[in-house]
């Protein structure tokens, strides 16, 4: 049940951020969070967010310096 429950919330929120993209409202913000809730149990949507993520999110070089 919490799985049917996770893919219809992640793709009602990926649908609703694809129209705020064009619409008034944080059209990202509700993509990302659509990816993530929908990353759990559909591997394409787990792989999508995965190239987002290292596309804009990368880590800095210097980061193992840091640790």
């Amino acid at each position: 049940m919490a799985r049917v429950f996770r893919i219809v919330a992640g793709s009602t929120l990926v649908l609703t951020g694809t129209a705020m993209l064009v619409l008034p409202g944080p059209g990202l913000v509700t993509l990302a969070a659509g990816l993530a809730l929908l990353s759990k149990d559909v591997p394409a949507a787990s792989r999508l967010k995965d190239r987002v993520t290292s596309k804009f999110l990368p880590a800095p070089k210097d980061y193992a310096d840091r640790v």
